[in-house]
């Protein structure tokens, strides 16, 4: 059994769909971070640096409990012990080239563009151009990869397409631009492609369930972006 520690984001959102499409059993464990609850000693030791997503595969290699966290951590994890979305042995380097891009790339710089957008104080003019410009050249450099490609890596899905999906959901947002999509029209026909797919309709319902703080208030600033007071 997977327990999976999750919050309605971009980074938990890939691994609903990777749950969803391994088909191995697992259990949702909310963890509101607006409430700070990721701060709780119980989760972070589960992840120490107190982010969703993480989980706890109650069936580890040996039959042990092993914990995992970082979205793409987990992803790779989730992939061996499924042995499904690896892609083949000959796309390896692009395989890793592009998960990379996505873990140290589009994902973060997509975080930093939201949160300089739409979060920080009035006035980070540095910041917004930094950030809106630096998503907008990952963006591209995607782009020109998808032309006449139907996946990222590869002529099957793999995590690498898992693991974008989850970030390039929240383009609009991300971009602070709805017609954003007329800029990427590649990006756009793969991400179509993956969201109907019945895994991605399914993770979309992951969660739902359950309540979670939506208000951005004084506290939840300070839950989500604790060293901006420290």
């Amino acid at each position: 059994m997977i327990r999976f520690y999750y919050h309605p984001t971009p980074n938990p959102q890939k691994i609903s769909m990777m749950l969803e499409a391994c088909g191995l059993p697992y259990e949702v464990l909310p963890v509101d971070t607006r409430k700070g609850q990721q701060h709780d000693p119980a989760f972070r030791a589960i992840n120490p640096n107190g982010k969703v997503p993480a989980i706890v595969d109650t069936d580890g290699p040996g039959g042990k409990e092993v914990r995992v966290f970082d979205s793409n951590a987990i992803l790779l994890y989730l992939a061996e012990k499924s042995g499904k979305f690896l892609g083949k042995p000959e796309d390896r380097g692009e395989f890793l080239s592009w998960l990379m891009f996505i873990a140290t790339g589009l994902g973060p710089f997509s975080g930093q563009a939201v949160h300089f957008q739409h979060v920080a104080p009035e006035g980070s003019d540095y910041g917004v151009n930094r950030y809106r410009n630096e998503i907008a050249r990952h963006y591209q450099v995607l782009e020109d990869h998808m032309e006449g490609r139907q996946f990222i890596v590869g002529d099957e899905m793999t995590i690498v397409d898992i693991s974008a999906w989850g970030w390039i959901d929240k383009a609009p947002f991300v971009h602070k631009n709805p017609d954003v999509w007329d800029k990427y029209p590649n990006i756009k026909r793969w991400f179509d492609a993956i969201n109907r797919l019945p895994a991605a309709v399914s993770a979309r319902e992951v969660g739902k369930d359950h309540t979670f703080k939506t208000e951005m208030d004084e506290d939840a600033k300070r839950a989500m972006f604790p060293s901006n007071y420290a």
